[in-house]
């Protein structure tokens, strides 16, 4: 299944203070009016934030054409979507859990602010350091929501997140995508790969977590029931997530500065000073 779009991603050298940093290409190539609103969203939400799980905005700096502007942000070494130690079979529930508690540390922080991410929270979404912190990335479609919560125009935009997240309120729908973030992690596939939006409405008419995860413990199955469940009246935060007993059972979630990381395969690659290399993400 092909994205519908990708950000190009460049990992650059900052010359004065000779660090490695990411810079993101915004768009234009279809805007005539300037700047695209997702792209200025973006850079206004993350100048306001500041939380070490959510990807942080340096400056924002302007190329040879009015068309080359770019988003100097932290460098992240590795694209969870495609890490190699969590496909392994056997080991990878310390780590699993370490990136999850992670992720919800993150959301907690934006949602005690009154803002959300969107509902297309998702792997791809998620970065992570050559020191093991996962990092919450792209926030073109995040808003600001208040109290009482109201529904808002569902932007989801891959299509294996559409049966679950429609139709709901939008911080609602973010337990869901994380429970898809940890269904995918344990499974080492997504929950629901639809190949189409219609495919996608058909779901299951009962619950067969414990026959698709037959080796999870209790307190794990519990967390993912929790993460699925809509109710209004039994809403779940992040937070409430946090104190899951299944971050408490054995194995327990290593600390992220002992995530096995792979940063020496993506800087074999020299350049010179500037920018180093593109990448997509």
């Amino acid at each position: 299944m092909k994205p519908i779009f990708q950000d190009l991603v460049y990992r650059a050298r900052d010359t004065q203070t000779d660090k490695i940093v990411a810079l993101k290409k915004v768009q234009m190539d279809k805007e005539k009016d300037g700047i695209p609103i997702s792209s200025l969203w973006e850079i206004t939400l993350l100048l306001k934030l500041w939380h070490p799980n959510i990807m942080e905005l340096k400056e924002v700096v302007m190329g040879n054409h009015l068309e080359s502007i770019f988003l100097v942000m932290g460098y992240c070494e590795q694209d969870l979507a495609r890490c190699p130690f969590l496909r392994l079979r056997y080991g990878w529930i310390v780590p699993v859990k370490c990136i999850i508690l992670q992720v919800l540390k993150g959301l907690q922080y934006l949602h005690e602010n009154f803002f959300i991410h969107s509902r297309d929270l998702k792997v791809c979404n998620l970065l992570m350091t050559d020191k093991g912190c996962v990092k919450i990335v792209d926030f073109g479609l995040a808003r600001a929501h208040g109290v009482p919560l109201k529904p808002m125009t569902p932007k989801v935009v891959t299509l294996w997140r559409k049966s679950l997240m429609q139709e709901i309120h939008v911080p609602d729908s973010l337990p869901r995508a994380v429970g898809c973030i940890l269904t995918e992690l344990l499974a080492h596939m997504p929950l629901l790969p639809g190949m189409k939006t219609s495919g996608q409405h058909v779901l299951q008419p009962y619950n067969n977590l414990k026959h698709k995860f037959p080796w999870l413990s209790e307190a794990g199955l519990r967390l993912l029931n929790i993460l699925f469940m809509y109710d209004p009246k039994k809403r779940r935060t992040a937070g409430d997530c946090l104190e899951s007993s299944y971050f408490k059972e054995k194995p327990l979630p290593c600390e992220p500065e002992l995530m096995p990381t792979f940063s020496h395969h993506r800087n074999k690659r020299t350049a010179p000073s500037g920018v180093e290399s593109p990448g997509k993400r």
